[in-house]
């Protein structure tokens, strides 16, 4: 299998190179459209601006390209971070802005509103406060796992989604899911320690 890690100038390409170096799986960097060919899968990292990434995306001409590979290829897609809420369909960061809409969920700020004792961003490594049972993107790894988080914004919790894990930050966000082959995490795999690189594994396998 060889895995595609798409390039559009905000992603942590370094890191997760090495989680799949750590693996011994096959990867190369997609920088246009015309490099998704030769893969079977795509990872999409992200740290920053959702109005930012999303413009990349759009100037790069790869939105349209990673519609195409995975809602009519069907090939799998991991967002991490800023990658998983690009998934979604809008993001208030920056104003409202539309993303790729691969998942009905919207992205919003954390609102600590009853809680003065917690600040942003949301950073360090936190514990899972539930995942969704059969949830496959878990296997091998334990229920209150914990995982690195680096982020402002969170994806809302939509309820019709059958593969989930929440973690708790003030309140339950949306930590991690699944829409048939597409996959989203809000935390760092590759920062992650041995349940991130259990994680990764997993997608793969998938």
């Amino acid at each position: 299998m060889n895995i595609g890690i798409i390039n559009y100038g905000m992603g942590n390409i370094n890191s997760v190179v090495s989680a799949l170096k750590y693996l011994g799986v096959s990867w190369r960097i997609l920088e246009t459209h015309h490099d998704f060919q030769s893969v079977s899968c795509f990872i999409l990292p992200g740290v920053g601006s959702f109005k930012k990434a999303m413009q990349n995306l759009n100037k790069k001409n790869l939105s349209e390209e990673i519609k195409n590979q995975v809602l009519i290829k069907k090939k799998k897609i991991l967002g991490i971070c800023l990658g998983m809420q690009l998934l979604g369909n809008s993001s208030t960061e920056d104003g409202l802005n539309e993303g790729l809409s691969f998942i009905n969920n919207k992205v919003d700020k954390f609102n600590f509103e009853t809680n003065d004792n917690l600040s942003l961003p949301h950073v360090g490594f936190n514990n899972l406060s539930k995942i969704s049972d059969n949830f496959e993107l878990f296997k091998n790894i334990e229920k209150s796992a914990n995982f690195y988080f680096v982020h402002s914004y969170k994806m809302n919790f939509n309820k019709n989604i059958k593969n989930f894990a929440l973690c708790r930050y003030g309140n339950d966000f949306l930590a991690a899911f699944q829409k048939e082959n597409i996959f989203g995490v809000q935390f760092h795999p590759e920062k992650s320690q041995s349940n991130g690189i259990q994680l990764i594994y997993n997608f793969i396998k998938l």
